[in-house]
């Protein structure tokens, strides 16, 4: 079937842009639409080798000799790593940055360190600003404009956090050396994840490099996972074409509304993996340094709520510390939160561009961000709140994932916008809401409702590891001479021997 395929519609126009000549031996063609995927593993491959090995290398053995100086060994291997791919203008550049913001930090007003970064942010995203600074880069290769604009970038938000934590601190000021160590950490600069300031300072300042307990087995084993995947998706690459095919939308009206569905489902969980393989590689690098960096984002298939939807948890933990926590509050009052969702998404859009698709995106988003507040509001007056007690712990579960069912698939239709195109998105939605309904629907939103109430039961289980209940405190030490004691402290103690009755959700 998949030779079939192949022959009908290896011819097509939209085929022949992206996929391209892949394993000559087996007669496979290799999808080539993903950039960063074969900027990564193809056309970077042997830059991120080089590169990351000598960090490592150079990491390991000052952490040997010298510990007390493994920050500024990061910082020379990362301005030198740097100068030797972009050469010395572009060093001065990203220099010319961390110097602006290191003196609006001494000021330490708050809103001028947002202004100031943000404006500065703003230049890499107008002309005749990115034509002028674009001009610092020597050389004319493939990945220039890359780097240009991702160590630009990822240099202004981690320049911000700095000014930020700087306008926190009571006593003195940081040194600007900890802005440079803090921004030339090689496996940081060009494509990140951010890790905020303060919790940079303290991972790497710390001597005590002794590791926990089977640490460096479950590096080794994340390594492993990592180097597995991507052989896994060069493989898909070469008979899977999940982003060629959203592309000719002819072929998508002669598929069924299953096909059509899976294939905006996979297309997700393919950005996922390619999201989590990236930051998990940098990420791994980093835990050798002895640092705690930002988790990979969580799978697609885990994501029901509009809160945890984020493909790079380094930038929504910038996004929440600095701009949504700080003018959310307690996320109880719907003013507040929607003036921190807005400034958060704000941000966001100039992050990634504006534009049509980020702007519809980020509007849809912050929506349905929005829109479970409310409801959580809604249904916590009278009488709902009332009936919600008055049911058992399942049955409110239940009933909470029948609306999770459609926040998933509000989820996978509002980034496959991002991913895909306008048009995909609106196809997908129409099949599934509409032209298949009933049974598609029915049947998609049944197999989606028994998906999340397994994810909430594993969740449930994993918190109770996570935070048990704690146990009873010890009795003084006459209790055993005192029947009273020693005849209540079976009944007081009971409570706790079964701890999911204590915890529901």
């Amino acid at each position: 079937l998949k030779d079939i395929y192949l022959y009908l519609y290896a011819n097509r126009k939209t085929f022949k842009t992206s996929v391209k000549p892949g394993w000559y031996y087996f007669g496979r063609k290799m999808e080539t639409a993903d950039f960063e995927w074969l900027m990564w593993f193809s056309t970077f491959r042997d830059h991120i080798i080089f590169a990351l090995s000598g960090h490592v290398l150079f990491a390991k053995i000052c952490s040997m000799l010298a510990p007390q100086y493994r920050s500024l060994v990061y910082m020379v291997y990362g301005l030198l790593a740097v100068w030797t791919s972009m050469g010395w203008t572009y060093v001065t550049l990203i220099l010319s940055h961390c110097i602006l913001l290191y003196s609006i930090s001494l000021v330490k007003i708050r809103w001028l360190c947002f202004v100031t970064g943000l404006c500065t942010l703003a230049t890499f995203k107008c002309e005749p600003f990115i034509s002028w600074q674009a001009g610092f880069v020597e050389g004319d290769f493939e990945l220039r404009p890359v780097f240009f604009y991702g160590g630009c970038g990822f240099t202004i938000m981690r320049c911000m956090s700095f000014a930020l934590e700087n306008c926190e601190r009571k006593d003195g000021n940081y040194n600007i050396l900890e802005l440079l160590k803090y921004n030339f950490y090689l496996p940081f600069f060009y494509f990140g994840p951010i890790m905020t300031f303060d919790k940079f300072y303290v991972q790497v300042n710390r001597c005590d490099l002794t590791r926990k307990e089977r640490e460096m087995w479950n590096i080794n084993l994340h390594g492993v996972i990592h180097l597995i995947v991507i052989i896994v998706v060069d493989i898909l690459f070469h008979f899977m074409y999940i982003l060629t095919i959203p592309t000719d939308l002819k072929l998508m009206k002669h598929l069924s509304d299953w096909a059509l569905v899976g294939l905006a489902y996979f297309n997700l969980v393919y950005d996922w993996v390619k999201a989590a393989v990236m930051f998990g590689v940098i990420n791994t690098v980093s835990r050798l340094d002895h640092l705690d960096p930002p988790k990979p984002p969580k799978c697609i298939t885990m994501l029901y709520v509009f809160a945890e939807t984020h493909f790079d948890r380094g930038i929504n933990d910038w996004l929440c510390k600095y701009v949504y926590n700080y003018l959310g509050g307690k996320h109880e009052n719907m003013v507040e939160e929607l003036v921190a969702t807005l400034c958060t998404f704000g941000i966001t859009i100039l992050w990634l561009g504006p534009c049509q698709v980020v702007l519809v995106w980020a509007f849809l988003n912050c929506f349905g961000l929005n829109f479970e507040l409310w409801t959580g509001k809604f249904f916590s007056v009278e009488p709902f709140s009332s009936f919600e007690m008055a049911m058992s712990e399942a049955m409110s579960r239940r009933i909470r994932a029948i609306f999770n069912t459609f926040n998933f698939w509000s989820i996978v239709l509002y980034n496959i916008l991002a991913l895909n195109s306008l048009d995909f998105a609106k196809l997908v939605a129409k099949r599934l809401l509409l032209k298949g309904f009933p049974i598609t629907t029915i049947i998609v939103m049944f197999v989606t409702y028994c998906l999340i109430q397994v994810i909430k039961e594993q969740e449930r289980r994993q918190a109770l590891i996570d935070d048990p209940d704690p146990l009873p405190p010890a009795p003084p030490p006459n209790a055993a001479t005192s029947p009273t004691t020693s005849a209540t402290a079976p009944t007081a103690a009971q409570p706790v021997a079964d701890p999911s009755k204590e915890k529901a959700e």
